[in-house]
This record gives structure tokens, sequence and C-alpha cells, in this order.
């Protein structure tokens, strides 16, 4: 009798004590799973990297993520796709290269993945022009991490001091920058702006493309940069660094431009609207306060598109992955309010896409300076401010090329762009 009341002693002990293992094994299924994640450097992913532990305690799931610049980052997606390496289960990118992923069949839809596993999302929280880019043939392909447009950032004090308005045409820019630099006797640069071959510099000049009447692509799907309007828009763009810019403009990507504007080194900027979370920091910036911001001017009323981009980086679950339950927890933590609102206290990050994080009494505080001027480039940013097209990535790089040279001035605006526009048409072809 007491072999048996033993035996069975013993039998409810390690039942007992097998409960909260099982418990814990219920509320975390994918523990031990290990995902790769590929994201850029910028804000969000800072606040992302330093929250990763709160998202492994909770789910068990081991995240390795690499940063790299996004200059870098199309490149490197596309040569682990190209090769079905299958390295990465999570990638980040801009949102122009989705039809193409979608296409090359690289990324997968996440509709399943959001009805199986709702736990973090909340669809009606994405700004919706964030969460809408990321939809294809009606199936949701990523989730927005960030999001944000460009404006123009003047120092309001240097404006003042040397009797100028906030510029509304280009013509102003390079008159106000002219200003600038020659009444601060050259110590002070006119204005900064990216001109690091490739998607840097693209990305800032397409608002002088598009203020200037210009566009990337026809009606008809053919390049338009061998217009008049792309050519005098370059010749502008390319002559204000040259002559009012910093030393070694040519070289700057996004980084080196707003550390050098937030040092108080520049009049102007031109860039996104993030950037104005930088400005606004007493961490960083030596301007709090001293900046005022506009959308991107314009040189015409004859617009093809808004002069401010509409830019948004998503989160997207590879083909590949053979985690893709884990990576969807990772999607869809990393985007959440919580994780967003959070972040404010990690880095500057004002491109938050979530309405709730927008809408904090905390994001109102430490971004309240810029949010009017942020939102109207939003509201009227354009969303083909970069192509959306399959050869999107070639397109950008033959442009920057030939930014690049009118910066150098080993040709023309006109003939670099012809060459671009050659060679655009020809990957446009394919």
């Amino acid at each position: 009798m007491k072999r048996r009341q033993l035996l069975a002693l013993t039998l409810a002990l390690a039942t007992s004590s097998a409960l909260p293992a099982m418990a814990e094994n219920a509320d975390q299924p994918y523990a031990g799973t290990h995902i790769a994640v590929l994201m850029e450097g910028h804000p969000t992913t800072d606040g992302i990297q330093k929250l990763l532990p709160e998202f492994t305690k909770e789910t068990g799931i081991e995240v390795e993520l690499e940063v790299i610049p996004e200059s870098d980052i199309t490149a490197k997606m596309l040569l682990e796709f190209s090769s079905g390496s299958g390295r990465y289960d999570v990638v980040q990118n801009n949102i122009i290269y989705i039809p193409g992923f979608v296409k090359a069949g690289y990324i997968d839809p996440l509709d399943d993945l959001t009805k199986k596993l709702p736990k973090h999302l909340d669809r009606a929280d994405f700004v919706p022009g964030y969460l809408n880019t990321n939809i294809v043939d009606g199936k949701l392909y990523g989730l927005p991490v960030y999001g944000e447009s460009t404006f123009l950032m003047y120092r309001k004090d240097l404006f003042e001091q040397y009797g100028l308005t906030p510029p509304k045409t280009f013509d102003e820019v390079i008159s106000a920058a002219k200003t600038i630099k020659e009444k601060s006797n050259g110590e002070i640069a006119g204005i900064t702006m990216r001109g690091a071959q490739g998607i840097q510099n693209v990305y800032v000049w397409a608002g002088w493309l598009w203020g200037y009447g210009g566009e990337f692509l026809t009606k008809d799907g053919k390049s338009a940069l061998g217009t008049p309007e792309a050519a005098a828009s370059l010749d502008a763009f390319a002559k204000v660094l040259r002559d009012y810019g910093p030393v070694g403009a040519a070289n700057f990507g996004w980084e080196e431009n707003h550390v050098l504007f937030q040092q108080g080194k520049a009049g102007m900027t031109m860039d996104a609207t993030v950037n104005g979370a930088f400005n606004e920091d007493p961490a960083v910036s030596s301007v709090v306060g001293k900046v005022g911001y506009v959308p991107v001017p314009k040189q015409t009323d004859a617009l093809k598109g808004g002069s401010s981009s509409l830019a948004v980086h998503s989160l997207y679950i590879t083909s590949a992955s053979a985690q893709k339950e884990a990576a969807w927890l990772f999607v869809s933590w990393a985007t959440a309010k919580e994780q967003q609102i959070k972040s404010f206290s990690i880095a500057p990050n004002s491109g938050v896409t979530s309405e709730a994080a927008l809408n904090s009494d905390e994001f109102n505080k430490r971004y309240g300076a810029f949010k009017e001027a942020m939102l109207a480039s939003i509201n009227q940013g354009n969303p083909q401010y970069l192509p959306t097209v399959t050869a999107a990535n070639e397109i950008i790089n033959n442009a920057g090329i030939a930014v690049s040279k009118a910066l150098a001035g080993t040709a023309s605006a006109k003939d670099a762009l012809a060459e671009a526009n050659t060679a655009n048409d020809a990957a446009l072809a394919r």
C-alpha cells in the first residue's frame, strides 16, 4: 500500500511539475526558432534592435538582425534572391520595389498569416496611405515599418538675419543659398543635400525633377529623362550644390547630410521628414528651435506630380523562408503601435506608421515643431516620386550616374540624362 501511494505521489508531482512547461510551450509554440532579418540603418531600426529582447522573451524566437546602409540593401537583397540562398526570412525595403519582387516571386503574400496569427496586427491603426502601398492585386505583401515625405528645412535665424523669406520656387532656393554663403563669408554653406551616387542623390534630386515639371516615366511606360524639364532640374540641382553647397557634398549620403545641417553648418537642406527629429533633438543638434519647415518648392505650376515624396519602407517575408510563421510574428510585432511608441525614447523617430503613435502626446511633445509641415508634405506626397516598376533599381542606378556626372562637371546635365534615358529605355524593354 505504501509503495502504491509513493508511486501515485511521484506521478502526481511529475505531472504538476510538467504543467508550467507545457503551458509555456503553448504560449510559445515557436520557441527556439531562429530567423534572419535584413534591415537598413534608420532610427526605426535602432528602436527595433533595442527592443528585440522583449520580442524574444515573449515568443522564444531568436532574431539575427543584420543592418546595412539603405544605399546597399537592394543590391544585397537581389543577390540573395537570385542565388536562392534563403539567407533571410524577413527583409526591409522601399515599396517601389514591391512590383518587381512580387513578379519574381521573391516575397510572399501575408493574408493567410494575418488570419492565423493576428495577435500584434491592428490594420486600422496604420496610416492608410502607408498600408495601402503594400497591397498588390488585392493581396497584402508587407507591413509599413516607417513612412516619410520630403521637405525643405531652413534656418529661421539666418533667414531673418539676411532678410530672406521661405522659398516657394527653386529659383528662390538658389538665391537664398547664394545669399547665405556670401553673407557668412563662406563659413556657412547655403544648402546641403545628398550627392552620393545611387538612391541617395536620386531621392533628393527627384524633388527637383518633379518640381520642374519632369517625371521619370511617360504615360506609355518610356523613360522621360531626356526632356528639357529634366535637364533644367538637374542643371539647377548640380549648380546650387557646386556653387553654394559644402565641400564633399558629392559624397554625402543621408547621414552626412543631416549631421552637417544639425551642426549649424548649412542654411538649408532638402531631405526626408525624419530629419526634423534630429534637428529638434537637443542631444545631437545645435539648431533646436531654429529650423523652419515647408514642403519642397516647385518651379512651375504645370506639374506631372508633386515635388514632395511619399516614401514607405516595409517589412516583407521572403518566399524562401522556412519559418514563415515565426517571421510573421516578428513583422507584426515590429510594426505594432506599442513598439513604435516605445521607439521615441530610443532614437529620433518621426517616421512612425501608427496612427496611435503619430497622435500621441509624446510625438507632439518631441516633434510638434515640424509635424504640421510633415503632414502637409505627406498629404501632397507623390507616390510615383521614384519609379514603381519592375526595372526600378536599374532606372535609379542609371539616374544616379547621371546626377553624379553633372555634379562632377564631367558631363552636362542634358548629356548625362540622355545617356541615362537610353539605358532606362533598354531596361524597360526587357
